[in-house]
């Protein structure tokens, strides 16, 4: 039997998983995209520890009456100057088994214009 799309994401995420982990100096940038919202964390797995989060529903964001790939930009600005106040700049990005397409390369170019390294 076929598999179904979500079931397909997660087997992609886990091969993904298996390569890519954020340390301490170079924590990794997470992004779960729902149909509505996007969402996205920088995480040191060493630790466990979620070190910033951005997503569409924060409030800056939220009012900006953008459509999903300029909000997906904004998210990625948002969540990059956090993590330069926070002392990140260079991250592994985990794309979470979507592909680097649409709103998640949307998301990441706007943390690179706002200065994270990739």
């Amino acid at each position: 039997m076929a598999l179904t799309k979500n079931e397909r994401r997660l087997r992609i995420k886990n091969r993904i998983r298996k390569v890519v982990s954020g340390t301490e100096a170079r924590p990794r940038l997470a992004v779960y995209r729902s149909n509505k919202e996007i969402y996205a964390q920088i995480v040191d797995d060493v630790t466990g520890k979620t070190i910033v989060a951005a997503s569409s529903r924060d409030k800056d964001i939220d009012t900006a009456k953008a459509n999903k790939t300029e909000a997906a930009a904004l998210v990625g600005k948002a969540l990059a100057e956090k993590a330069l106040k926070a002392g990140v700049e260079t991250i592994a990005f985990d794309r979470g088994g979507y592909l680097y397409h649409g709103r998640v390369k949307s998301l990441a170019d706007g943390a690179r214009e706002a200065g994270l390294k990739f």
